[in-house]
């Protein structure tokens, strides 16, 4: 078990940042201290959990061994900020309290620099667990096809799960650190920022991770929410990144398209909550948008026959969040 401390300079800080998760965290500690690859620091972000007591009490026994920072709330990126800011590490590898690694992860990435050190951040497959209806490969559900660049992440044609991510210190800097006034997805824009900054992105599909989901309260659970989210950092990196022409029409196609996502998922949720007249002003901003005959239907049910309509859509619109582009 490898002792932090005693390592003056070690050549990867792995970051964790813990938020109501006393009952899962030892598990993640043991799968970072488990690690065939050892010149390393782990570094827990309390980011002023109200678990605080219960947290202290299960790190106890790994104190010797990791780093630990007591902070007020600033939610997941705050936490990831304040704990690279005093990584010691050349290198920085994420995962979230909740999730796990599998024993040769660090191995595994590290020896992708290794093999080519023009490299600025790595990412692996994972396995998503907590629900066994829902368990599979993240890149069963969240593909990576192709090269990792700026237009890829832009399109979702690769996607990054950050308990897999290892990067360069100096790139996340460069590139500004994680966005802490967003609520959702701070670590997508990122790896956004960091790719238009020039940062070289390579993925491997081996498994090396298990990635826990369907906590309470975790950020993902609401569909309307991360396309929101994805939405509002789309317009963000339109608007403030000197993009050329091509890759601000890219940029802005691709936010309309998510637009069209959040409100097909928000009038969803409001159809749900029996809210009919809001569904109904939202499937139609969204129908002006993308024009799709369930849409349609849907607004031409609303106008007739609400309830029944409700019950119908809900076995018409069992669509993934990228159903609605």
């Amino acid at each position: 078990m490898p002792t932090t401390r005693s390592n003056p300079s070690p050549r990867v800080s792995v970051i964790i940042p813990s938020y109501n998760t006393a009952d899962l965290i030892a598990a993640c500690l043991d799968s970072v201290l488990a690690q065939t690859y050892t010149d390393f620091e782990a570094i827990v972000v309390n980011d002023g959990s109200p678990d605080t007591p219960d947290l202290e009490k299960v790190l106890e026994p790994y104190r010797h061994a990791i780093v630990y920072i007591k902070q007020e709330n600033k939610r997941a990126a705050g936490a990831r900020n304040n704990a690279i800011r005093q990584a010691r590490g050349e290198f920085v590898a994420f995962l979230d309290s909740d999730d796990s690694w599998t024993p040769g992860h660090l191995s595994a990435q590290m020896q992708l620099f290794a093999e080519d050190p023009s490299l600025d951040l790595v990412y692996s497959n994972a396995l998503l667990v907590g629900d066994p209806a829902r368990e599979q490969e993240f890149m069963e559900k969240c593909p990576s096809h192709g090269p990792a660049t700026f237009a890829a992440l832009i399109m979702e044609h690769c996607q990054i799960p950050i308990s897999t991510v290892v990067a360069r210190k100096h790139t996340l800097v460069e590139a500004g650190l994680f966005d802490e006034r967003l609520p959702r997805c701070d670590d997508y824009d990122m790896w956004v920022r960091s790719a238009f900054c020039g940062a070289r992105i390579k993925y491997s599909r081996k498994v090396q991770a298990r990635l826990f989901i369907g906590r309470p309260g975790s950020l993902g659970q609401s569909r309307s929410k991360m396309a929101e989210a994805y939405w509002r950092i789309l317009e963000k990196t339109g608007q403030t990144l000197p993009l050329q022409e091509s890759d601000r029409d890219l940029v802005r196609k691709r936010a309309e398209q998510i637009k069209v996502r959040y409100l097909v998922e928000e009038g969803k949720s409001k159809l749900s909550e029996g809210q009919f007249d809001k569904a109904a002003e939202l499937f139609s901003e969204a129908n002006k948008n993308s024009r799709q005959p369930k849409l349609s239907l849907a607004l031409l049910g609303l106008r007739v026959a609400p309830a029944a309509t409700h019950k119908l859509f809900s076995c018409w619109m069992r669509l993934r969040s990228d159903s609605a582009v």
